[in-house]
């Protein structure tokens, strides 16, 4: 037979005392001295009611977040890697192993974006088609100005990509536009160079060293996972792909270490520079899949992200497999100045 306090069964008084005080303090926010006060009790005894109340069932305290949300994963990721936010959402079961982004990731990272962004904040966007995804979920943003951090994939298809992104989330903001009307990825740096300078490029550059939260794409280096991959030659893809490349975010390159490699092709490209996004006070970068996740811990191996949105299968190949690195992406620490 049980015996102690946890088996002693509560009478109705001390029954509706427990209940009394556990809706003052659950429900209602009051402290253990306010109620107390209230019942004429020390704050000692209100302490053994809560507690008491809680070993018989009494109150249950539920954890609850959407469905689609993994809370456990999150904060272990965030852990690992020192994030300052990460989000992982549930990757759909049907999912193949080399399927593209869930558009999911984007959804919930336009929520990310909603509680980040604040009044007066300059909101980057880099191209991608988790960023797209992203912008057109936006429905509420702080007033802010948005300014594009790439150029487009293809001209061509410019108001279908990172112009219509862009546009699309200044005005769910109530804020200005700066879009970039030019490829990403020029013939050579004397092109690119010239675009720099050209008046509406300018201007939006000028707006980089403003910007207060960005939001980013990875790719992996392979076919249909990496904008930059794909804009390339065979020669020269295998010449970055000699140079270890792991990685691609806004037309930069990584390496598995998180260090940057393939620098001549940065001049050839209409994207916002590396030390200028490590100024950044958030970089949110959202990339999902298993295939992925090398990319993702490269990227956060770099310095220049500070929170994440992913899904499950990225998520658990990061925390089994893969190894953080010394500096956590909260320290932006450039792995190269620290080698």
């Amino acid at each position: 037979m049980s015996t102690g306090r946890a088996a002693t069964r509560m009478g109705p008084a001390e029954l509706m005392q427990a209940a009394a005080m556990a809706r003052r303090f659950y429900l209602e926010g009051k402290s253990k001295i306010q109620i107390a006060d209230e019942f004429g009790v020390s704050r000692f005894k209100v302490a053994r009611v809560l507690e008491t109340a809680l070993e018989r069932d009494l109150i249950r305290i539920e954890i609850r977040v959407p469905a689609e949300l993994d809370a456990e994963r999150s904060d272990a990721l965030r852990a690992r890697y020192g994030l300052r936010h990460a989000v992982v959402v549930e990757a759909p079961a049907e999912a193949a192993e080399d399927a593209a982004d869930p558009e999911n990731l984007g959804e919930v990272a336009a929520d990310l974006l909603g509680e980040l962004v604040t009044e007066g904040d300059v909101l980057g966007l880099a191209w991608g088609r988790s960023t797209i995804h992203m912008a057109t979920a936006l429905r509420r943003l702080p007033p802010c100005t948005v300014v594009q951090l790439t150029g487009v994939y293809d001209a061509g298809t410019a108001d279908r990509g990172s112009v219509e992104a862009v546009r699309r989330a200044a005005e769910v903001a109530g804020g200005e536009a700066h879009p970039i009307y030019a490829p990403m990825l020029l013939p050579d740096p004397a092109t690119a160079e010239a675009l720099r300078h050209q008046t509406g490029i300018a201007a939006a550059f000028e707006y980089f060293d403003k910007v207060t939260v960005a939001a980013v794409s990875i790719g992996s280096w392979e076919p249909g996972v990496s904008t930059v991959h794909d804009m390339l030659s065979e020669q020269e893809r295998a010449h970055y792909a000699s140079l270890g490349v792991a990685a691609e975010m806004s037309a930069h390159l990584f390496d598995a270490e998180g260090r940057r490699i393939g620098r001549d092709l940065g001049e050839r490209c209409i994207t916002v520079e590396a030390d200028r996004l490590r100024r950044v006070p958030e970089v949110v970068a959202i990339a999902g899949g298993g295939r992925k996740a090398e990319a993702i811990n490269a990227v956060l191996r770099s310095g220049l992200v500070t929170s994440l949105v992913t899904d499950t299968a990225a998520a658990d190949r990061l925390l089994k497999e893969l190894r953080p690195g010394p500096h956590p992406a909260r320290e932006r620490t450039d792995p190269d100045a620290a080698a």
